[in-house]
């Protein structure tokens, strides 16, 4: 299978199936000398893991990490760096009778189409648990970029028709409720909208929303490695996320061009932008103002409703899916969009340093 490494210099390659023995990611590209225990990446893991609410799977999954290689003494060496996740709590036998139908919303069709073969044991590669690697990748990422003063601030802005009001905005709660939201008053009232879903087999989609500060203008190599079309890329590549906005977004089709531009001011010898419509960049480049990236995350298609579905024979059946699915993935994917958009900053910072001939002599010139 192509199309599973994502970086050209701080390079991630995830492997595994949801119902194999496990799931785990090599990076490559990343320093030495950066202090790593599996607890760091153990921290961002347990916010993607599932049967933390009764808004998730109850799949009993400890998703402990192990680190195989590129750490020593608890400091990586430079070499590529291999961590695994053994599955534990996986159920293929939920799954046997649906072996031979497309299920709506899944990727079984295309799969079968593309390999003439399909992994029908929750999913395969198409599986959530797929984003695992990403997290853990990400993980590592976030650890430079902190020491680089990259900080990055992700959470669910609407589940639903709920949206976060912006002036409730507190980001200490964010990971203090099972939504990710960053607004308490929004707590209960998605309980009851997700709940009554629940109750008749339903589910939802909703909004993510990240915001980077500390980024320096300068990232994002033009034409087609722009960093708003890196981070298109990184966050489409995670399943289930229909679309991806940038500052205002869709927002800016409705706006004129004057309403639209953001325009500069001096503050205390500090080019500035007193609007950021643009999301933080501008020509695909980083501006040095704050990023601001949404992900729109698609209702869970594994849903306890009898639907129409079709079987590899073109048989039309009525179909109802068993076995264990999160009513909202939005919560546990709040970790997924953030990690990976770290994975894309970091391989983007790394290739800042070949831009200029001043970058590379600071690096390389000898002066003695």
């Amino acid at each position: 299978m192509a199309g599973s490494i994502f970086g050209k210099i701080f390079t991630i390659t995830t492997w595994g199936e949801s119902h194999g023995p496990g799931v785990g990611v090599v990076i490559d590209g990343c320093p030495a000398g950066l202090e790593l225990v599996e607890r760091d990446i153990q921290l961002d893991l347990n916010k993607r893991r599932p049967g933390q609410s009764p808004f998730c799977t109850p799949r009993d999954e400890a998703d402990k990490v192990k680190i195989l290689s590129g750490v020593f003494e608890d400091k990586t060496t430079g070499t590529p760096i291999s961590l695994l996740v053994y599955n534990k709590d996986h159920r293929s036998r939920d799954y046997t009778e649906i072996m031979d139908t497309y299920r709506p919303g899944h990727a079984d069709m295309a799969y079968d189409a593309k390999y003439g073969f399909r992994d029908y044991r929750g999913g395969g590669r198409s599986s959530g648990r797929e984003t695992i690697a990403r997290v853990a990748a990400g993980a590592i990422a976030k650890k430079i970029l902190n020491e680089l003063g990259v900080q990055l601030v992700t959470y669910t802005k609407s589940i639903g028709h709920l949206t976060i009001n912006e002036a409730n905005f507190e980001a200490s709660i964010i990971y203090e409720n099972p939504f990710r939201f960053p607004d308490s008053e929004l707590v209960e009232p998605c309980e009851e909208y997700l709940n009554a879903l629940i109750k008749e087999g339903n589910s939802a989609g909703g909004v993510i929303e990240c915001r980077v500060n500390g980024l320096p203008a300068g990232i994002g190599q033009p034409v087609f490695d722009k960093l708003d079309g890196l981070l298109a890329h990184a966050i489409m590549s995670i399943g289930a996320i229909k679309g991806v906005e940038i500052g205002a977004g869709f927002g800016a089709t409705k706006m004129t061009g004057y309403e639209n531009n953001d325009f500069y001011k001096d503050d205390h010898g500090h080019i500035v932008k007193e609007s950021n419509n643009a999301g933080g960049m501008t020509g695909g480049i980083s501006d040095g103002s704050e990023i601001i990236i949404r992900a729109g995350v698609k209702a869970t298609p594994s849903i306890h409703l009898e639907q129409k579905a079709i079987n590899r024979q073109g048989d039309l059946i009525d179909l109802v899916i068993g076995g264990r699915h999160d009513p909202v993935i939005v919560p546990r994917a709040v970790i997924v969009v953030e990690n990976m958009i770290a994975v894309t900053l970091l391989d983007l910072l790394l290739q800042q340093t070949a831009t200029q001939m001043d970058y590379l002599k600071k690096l390389f010139k000898n002066d003695a």
